[in-house]
């Protein structure tokens, strides 16, 4: 299927459990869900179905698993710190994002924001817990913005965010660079300023420049 497969195959068949979900990550991340087989999972970890199922429960248990590990990753929503106003925690946000989705060495894209977008029946559990997972980061997002903004145009900006870094995702994946992808929150941080948007929970301004 590909090389970390691969390389697997022809290694000693031990089971480590935290290396074994950082392969079944690089997988999933990499192809999908529905795009690896347990068969992958196994040769790629190097043991055999019965100790996956031992260790995991199932296919889906591993991948949740995974999620899990990814969502501990450093992500865009750590780098926001103690921002000073509402055009930097955007700006931020989108630029951290997209170094995470085009690290050298790394996979392309996030593994949640596009993760079973579309998928057959049997799997609509995990479906909707990847929905929501991402429906956490837009409250986390929707979170940050509320110095700034009162809770429904922070709710507001959050789904406008989390649409934005969808798209940026599935551009990662479909190759654009990460010059092409800043060019894109460029835009975003731009209408933003042009937008004034400012601080209507407490009734007064405050600059976004």
């Amino acid at each position: 299927m590909d090389k970390l497969v691969k390389k697997r195959r022809s290694g000693p068949r031990t089971f480590d459990r935290d290396q074994a979900v950082d392969i079944a990550m690089r997988l999933f991340w990499r192809h999908g869900y529905e795009g690896v087989s347990l068969n992958d999972l196994t040769a790629a970890i190097g043991i055999a179905p019965p100790s996956l199922y031992a260790a995991f429960g199932s296919k889906a248990g591993l991948y949740r698993e995974a999620l899990d590990r990814y969502s501990g990753m450093p992500k865009a929503l750590n780098t926001l710190g103690q921002m000073t106003n509402l055009r930097d925690v955007v700006e931020t946000l989108l630029n951290s994002a997209i170094d995470a989705i085009t690290e050298p060495g790394e996979e392309r894209g996030c593994m949640i924001s596009s993760g079973m977008i579309q998928c057959g029946e049997d799997h609509a559990d995990l479906a909707r817990e990847l929905a929501e997972r991402r429906g956490l980061m837009r409250d986390t997002i929707a979170h940050k913005l509320k110095p700034w903004l009162d809770r429904d145009r922070a709710a507001s900006l959050s789904r406008y965010l989390v649409t934005i870094l969808q798209g940026l995702s599935v551009q990662a994946r479909d190759g654009a660079s990460r010059e092409d992808l800043r060019q894109i929150a460029d835009e975003v941080v731009a209408g933003i300023r042009a937008r004034n948007l400012s601080d209507c929970k407490k009734g007064h301004r405050r600059g976004v420049a």
